[in-house]
């Protein structure tokens, strides 16, 4: 049983079978899976993308200003964390928002030292609105909050099983990977992070499971050690 973890979860998760939005299913049986892993005694920070809502880098195609796009992306995210931190807390989890962006309001500012001490004391924590610049994506920021707390790994729940040599949901013949080493995904090109994302985690040597939140149980079984989805690990220097 790991001691804290990190959970990533795309924007896009949240459309569930809807075209926009979020899809409050979805939402209920993702505050579920948290809640159970926290009962399990596993401390747990989460981040959330704000895809389902805006994407920064799809409005600077259309003539927006990069930075103006990515802000507002990052203020998308924060719509996401409102509403999994309601879902979260009327399953009765304690939890703190904290945000990269000053908005008391709604959310702490992110305060290192003090999302340590609410996750010691069995909060969730949400953190939001990204790493609070343009150009960094919710992958780079879930990369350096989980440093920053000190997780024990980093886990990306998706809606494939795991990683693939090669798109899933493209060919059928595509194979996925138990365990595969960080060198091997960035040798084959794999879609696992970007690689500012990818780069601070081999850096800091903190392994990444990529596996299906939308399977029931997975977030706990991944939480307690359970082969789950694939297993990114770094070779030690």
């Amino acid at each position: 049983m790991y001691k804290r973890i990190l959970l990533k979860l795309s924007g896009e998760a949240l459309l569930g079978e809807q075209g926009h939005g979020i899809d409050g299913k979805v939402l209920e049986q993702y505050a579920e899976e948290v809640k159970l892993v926290q009962q399990a005694g596993v401390e747990v920070a989460i981040v959330i993308g704000g895809g389902n809502i805006f994407r920064g880098v799809k409005a600077a195609t259309y003539g927006m200003d990069r930075v103006q796009g990515d802000y507002m992306g990052m203020l998308a995210t924060l719509i996401n964390s409102m509403a999994l931190q309601d879902a979260l807390e009327k399953k009765g989890v304690q939890t703190r928002l904290q945000s990269a962006i000053r908005m008391e309001q709604i959310a702490e500012p992110f305060i290192r030292r003090r999302a340590v001490r609410h996750l010691e004391k069995g909060r969730a924590v949400i953190f939001g609105a990204g790493t609070g610049n343009p150009y960094f994506t919710t992958d780079t920021a879930a990369s350096l909050r989980a440093i920053e707390i000190e997780a024990d790994l980093i886990l990306k729940g998706t809606r494939v099983d795991g990683v693939y040599d090669k798109d899933p949901e493209k060919n059928e013949d595509a194979v996925m990977f138990d365990k595969i080493t960080g060198d091997e995904v960035l040798n084959r090109r794999l879609q696992v992070m970007d690689l500012t994302a990818f780069t601070l985690c081999r850096d800091n040597q903190i392994p990444i499971v990529v596996f299906n939140m939308n399977e029931k149980g997975n977030l706990l079984k991944v939480a307690s050690g359970e082969q789950v989805g694939t297993l990114v690990e770094w070779d030690h220097a």
